[in-house]
């Protein structure tokens, strides 16, 4: 796939696709004899994998980690597999925290609602 074609399957910009390329997250994408960039099933699955990380707020750096390893090789599943926990705790972590702010907004819009339709008289 081209990187246009690329850029709108992901919805990610060409220029975020080129970022990615250019600082290593995206290692060896292959180019057509032209020197056109040509996403393969490996770049597209790397793609998915940084795209789902990111958007649950894993940082660039944890990533570029995590990549590096990758390229070592099986010699690295240990890392990797570490790496991966350590961001499942930290994501677990923020869900609890979400989630209890959700449950404070669900009891203000409740009350919100009995203050609009007249069963509740005060303000708390």
């Amino acid at each position: 796939m081209t990187i246009a074609e690329t850029s709108k399957k992901y919805d990610l910009t060409p220029d975020t696709l080129r970022y990615y390329e250019k600082i290593g997250l995206l290692n060896r994408v292959p180019r057509t004899p032209n020197g056109i960039r040509d996403y393969d099933e490996n770049s597209c699955k790397r793609i998915e994998f940084i795209k789902c990380m990111r958007a649950a707020g894993v940082e660039i750096e944890i990533l570029l980690e995590y990549m590096a390893l990758l390229e070592k090789g099986k010699t690295t599943v240990t890392a990797r597999k570490k790496l991966l926990e350590e961001q499942r705790i930290k994501l677990l972590e923020k869900q609890k925290n979400i989630n209890a702010t959700i449950e404070r907004l669900n009891y203000k819009v409740a009350l919100y609602e009995e203050i609009e339709s007249g069963k509740r008289k005060d303000f708390t």
